[in-house]
């Protein structure tokens, strides 16, 4: 793409999250694992700073555990819950329940995905 500028890893986290299907979750590994450029701490970095963005679903992403960790992050504490379990997601205790038969890696992508 000529003119184009190289997308940043906060770019690139943002359209690994976009492909999370409705109804499933990820963790901050992962997608550092996937995009091969860094720690899950920075997956959390570049979350927190979308929020203001609606079409980045990050209330699917959580901790390795299950654990809703980044729920503070949003407009309030309850939001991240209520948007998974809009989404069919069941939590509890602010853990995904069944996290294991819901998580979702980005590697389900495959190898041919392009972010941009």
């Amino acid at each position: 793409m000529a003119g184009a500028s190289t997308p940043t890893y906060y770019d690139l986290v943002y359209a690994v999250v976009r492909q999370i299907p409705r109804g499933r979750v990820t963790n901050y590994g992962a997608i550092a694992d996937f995009l091969a450029l860094g720690a899950s701490r920075m997956v959390g970095w570049a979350l927190n700073n979308c929020h203001h963005m609606d079409n980045v679903p990050a209330h699917r992403v959580v901790n390795r555990k299950g654990e809703l960790s980044g729920r503070h992050h949003f407009a309030y504490p309850t939001l991240m819950q209520e948007l998974l379990e809009s989404e069919g997601v069941e939590v509890e205790n602010d853990c995904v329940k069944d996290f294991k038969q819901l998580f979702w890696h980005p590697k389900e992508l495959g190898d041919d995905w392009e972010a941009f």
